[in-house]
């Protein structure tokens, strides 16, 4: 049966205590993902803060005074083109009417052609204000679905990092615990090898401590 030689153990022992943390050497990685990937999501997060406060200011102004909106979009009325067309065609029809009858230019014709004329305009205002709401309704929605956009961002932005710190956290955990085995197991190299030695010494085959002095 073959004598461990003391030296390769004393070596192997000053090797795990002098050997670095291998888990050190993957976190420098981690923190670059850390500190990269909140570049690839500010577009969108900023995109969605944007819409989030564009969300807030009018859903404020709906809530506080819903006419007082409706009044707004409608402020900016202005006849159409087709409009200008059904009164001409109106009008017409009720001069003939009128003059068939024998009663052109009379009150009465002034007055069914006003009655018909306020009907045009408020048909008219009212086609004006339901387009003009569909559009602010469209864009409402393209901002809120930016504002969803962003919030997802944010989400897996902050799931991405969590993740991460939570390998880097596996990782030096697991790192320590080799670490430690590796310290534990030189400890013991170290002092089997000086027992060897030791020994050695004290059983006559002290050649071992010849062979070590003759290399200082």
């Amino acid at each position: 049966m073959s004598t461990p030689n003391p030296f390769g153990q004393i070596g192997s022992g000053i090797y795990s205590l002098t050997e670095g943390n291998p888990a050190n050497a993957a976190q420098p990685y981690f923190n670059q993902i850390n500190s990269e990937l909140p570049g690839y999501y500010q577009p969108y997060t900023q995109g969605g803060q944007w819409a989030g406060q564009k969300l807030q200011d009018q859903f404020g102004n709906l809530l506080k005074n819903p006419g007082q909106f409706v009044n707004s979009v409608g402020s900016n009325y202005q006849q159409s083109p087709g409009f200008q067309f059904q009164v001409g065609q109106a009008t017409n029809a009720a001069n003939n009417a009128a003059a068939a009858g024998g009663m052109a230019g009379s009150p009465a014709e002034q007055q069914q052609l006003a009655t018909t004329v306020n009907g045009l305009a408020n048909q008219d205002y009212y086609q004006y204000l339901g387009s003009a709401l569909g559009e602010y309704n469209q864009g409402l929605a393209g901002t809120e679905n930016m504002y969803d956009v962003g919030a997802q961002s944010a989400n897996d932005l902050a799931t991405n990092i969590g993740q991460n710190l939570t390998n880097q956290g596996n990782l030096a955990y697991a790192g320590q615990i080799n670490q430690n085995q590796a310290v534990g197991g030189g400890i013991g190299s170290l002092i089997g090898g000086i027992g060897s030695l030791v020994s050695g010494a004290g059983t006559g085959t002290g050649s071992y401590i010849g062979n070590l002095l003759s290399h200082l």
